[in-house]
């Protein structure tokens, strides 16, 4: 029986244990960011694919990359923008990364804050966590309980909490890139950026 309490759930993501939570956008599979391996076994995803790295806040996600003064304006000012909501920054990384969140390059990071009550309410108990869509990789996003709990028998699930919250959108975040100059789109996703306004420096 995967299907566990919210206080469970926090438990067994703070001990290594792989999770799985709503998000705004689709349903995460998720491990503290030192047990980001067992995401890539779990889905049998490819290391060049990096993982996202979520938290509650902003204020959790800077200490995980790095730039300059006028650059964290920048992302900050995008962040505010558009936070908590569906969008992930692909940035810079710091020494405080472990390696295994994005094993082939681990120069860079995606971040993002949900805008997901239950996803919020575990962040702010857990710390940052790695996440990425419940799924096997390349095949479509699951999107309820009993999809998960077939694919993925031992992921914790956090059930009645689940049960409440209003479904994610079903689109996977949209994905910003920050050269060192501007943003570079890697993904179209939930949410639409206005590059024009959005990319300057």
């Amino acid at each position: 029986m995967t299907q566990v309490s919210l206080t469970n759930l926090i438990a067994g993501a703070r001990a290594g244990l792989l999770v799985s939570f709503p998000t705004d956008t689709v349903p995460a599979l998720a491990a503290i960011p030192e047990k980001a391996g067992l995401i890539f076994a779990a889905k049998q995803r490819s290391q060049d694919k990096p993982l996202i790295l979520m938290a509650a806040s902003a204020e959790g996600l800077w200490p995980y990359v790095k730039g300059s003064e006028n650059e964290y304006k920048v992302w900050q000012e995008l962040a505010d923008k558009y936070w908590p909501g569906g969008l992930t920054l692909v940035l810079p990384a710091s020494q405080r990364l472990p390696k295994v969140m994005n094993p082939i390059d681990p120069t860079t990071i995606g971040i993002r804050v949900p805008n997901s009550a239950i996803a919020q309410t575990i962040l702010a108990q857990t710390g940052p966590l790695a996440t990425t869509s419940a799924n096997f990789s390349g095949q479509p996003p699951l999107q309820t309980i009993a999809e998960i709990e077939n694919q993925f028998p031992k992921v914790l699930i956090a059930t009645t909490e689940y049960q409440r919250e209003i479904p994610g959108i079903g689109i996977p975040s949209t994905v910003a890139k920050w050269t060192g100059i501007n943003w570079q789109i890697l993904r179209q996703g939930a949410i639409e950026l206005d590059l024009l306004t959005d990319n300057q420096v």
